[in-house]
């Protein structure tokens, strides 16, 4: 079963960029090249969107492929089909990397083990029921990657398609 879903490379020094296009042709197995343009909220940095068709899980390869890499933000997105759900992984170079099942319309599935281990850190006061919630919706990545998700000017416009 193919699914298909985004790469988000939202910054990544000017020498790292032909690293990315192998690791990404390395997962997909095709030859990549990716249209880069600056980032304006890291000056030095270039940024890149990638639509990409492949195997369920593929998602998580292009995850595994890139993590690590010191000064790389991303995300990679995989849309839900008929045999899996849709899947989101977010990366920083301070937080590292983000994991969420996503459903149908894009909202984030927490599986209930997790809910009850935060509930539990919660209720032993180790930590705050909230502060748990967030971490487990990537509230920390989506707010250290919003400056970058924004593109400037003169970026490629993506329209999305809708659910119905």
């Amino acid at each position: 079963m193919t699914t298909r879903g985004v790469l988000y490379v939202h910054s990544a020094p000017r020498a790292m960029c032909p690293h990315v296009e192998w690791a990404v042709a390395g997962v997909l197995g095709l030859r990549v090249q990716l249209d880069w343009t600056r980032q304006p909220a890291s000056p030095g940095t270039w940024r890149s969107e990638f639509s990409w068709r492949g195997e369920a899980g593929t998602a998580s390869k292009l995850a595994s492929a890139l993590r690590g890499w010191q000064m790389l933000r991303f995300e990679v997105t995989a849309e839900p089909s008929a045999t899996a759900e849709g899947e989101r992984y977010s990366a920083t170079p301070e937080l590292g990397i983000f994991h969420a099942v996503t459903g149908m319309h894009g909202d984030i599935l927490v599986p209930e083990d997790r809910l009850r281990a935060a509930l539990a850190r919660s209720l032993a006061g180790e930590t705050q029921l909230e502060a748990e919630v967030a971490k487990l919706l990537g509230k920390p990545w989506d707010d250290e990657l919003e400056p970058f998700r924004y593109a400037g000017e003169g970026a490629p416009v993506r329209w999305l398609h809708q659910v119905v």
